[in-house]
């Protein structure tokens, strides 16, 4: 089966191609939310003194707030279980005005607001992580192999699992935050181990055909994949079922998953592609 793959291997880089164009596309006209820690905002720990439903209580934080002129576009409940509510506010408000909002129907536990310029300089550090994580492994992954075709090669296969893994987040409204963005730096350190892996594998040992040194390291990297999968699932679904109000690691965990499978088909679809095309043309 996976020597037909590998002959195929035309199909086999097409494949993750064509899910990354997908992902450009979501991620340009669907765009992708950003969490308050990256946009500004404000987000509440309410203690209801009754279970409230989120619609109506998102109605009437929105009226209450804007009747004193604070001009608020965006409510959101984040969890909501019996009276205790998670709200996130789109806007800098501070905790009296929640109060005030409140009407004495519940208090505020605890407070978080993240004004423009906070907001601003978080996006830029983002920016600036993205560029040196990429930068530096680039330059360790030209280090390691001294050839341009498989060092581009695991390049473009981490930047495609990036570039899918911020697609997913874009289609199931999963927010770009720090947590989120540190789990796509994670994501750029699991993606050049697989492909590291197998292009050593193939390149570097001589032992066997090259069918049985892919298999060799599809086995290996398939166990840690799967492995990682299973995990995140777990972590998703604890936190789910279990700490809803847990939201960030609930991102996490989304990220990390879309992210590990989109792994899967970069690595040993679009850099296995490559590499068996680079053998061919080598000999």
């Amino acid at each position: 089966m996976l020597k037909k793959l590998m002959d195929s291997y035309k199909l086999l880089i097409i494949i993750p191609v064509i899910i990354t164009i997908i992902s450009l596309g979501l991620i340009a006209f669907n765009g992708i939310d950003e969490g308050i820690d990256l946009k500004g905002g404000s987000v509440a720990v309410l203690d209801m003194n009754q279970p409230t439903s989120s619609s109506s209580l998102e109605s009437q934080l929105k009226d209450s707030l804007n009747n004193q002129g604070l001009g608020v576009e965006e409510v959101d409940v984040l969890s909501n279980i019996g009276t205790d509510i998670t709200v996130q506010i789109g806007s800098e408000v501070n905790s009296t005005a929640f109060n005030q909002a409140l009407n004495g129907t519940g208090t505020v536990v605890s407070y978080n607001a993240i004004g423009p310029i906070l907001s601003e300089e978080a996006m830029t550090q983002v920016y600036w992580a993205m560029a040196f994580a990429f930068l530096f492994m680039s330059i360790t992954v030209f280090i390691i192999f001294r050839e341009p075709v498989p060092s581009i090669a695991v390049i473009l296969a981490a930047a495609s699992d990036i570039i899918i893994s911020m697609g997913g987040m874009s289609l199931f409204n999963i927010p770009l935050s720090i947590a989120s963005v540190g789990a796509l730096l994670m994501l750029i350190g699991y993606s050049v181990d697989t492909d590291i892996l197998l292009t050593t594998r193939l390149l570097k040992r001589k032992e066997g055909t090259l069918v049985e040194r892919a298999r060799e390291a599809m086995k290996t990297g398939m166990t840690m994949s799967i492995t990682a999968i299973a995990s995140m699932v777990v972590l998703y679904l604890v936190t789910i079922f279990l700490i809803p109000e847990a939201t960030t690691l609930t991102n996490i965990a989304a990220v990390l998953m879309i992210g590990l499978i989109a792994d899967i088909l970069t690595t040993w679809f679009m850099n296995l592609g490559i590499l068996r095309w680079y053998v061919e043309v080598k000999k």
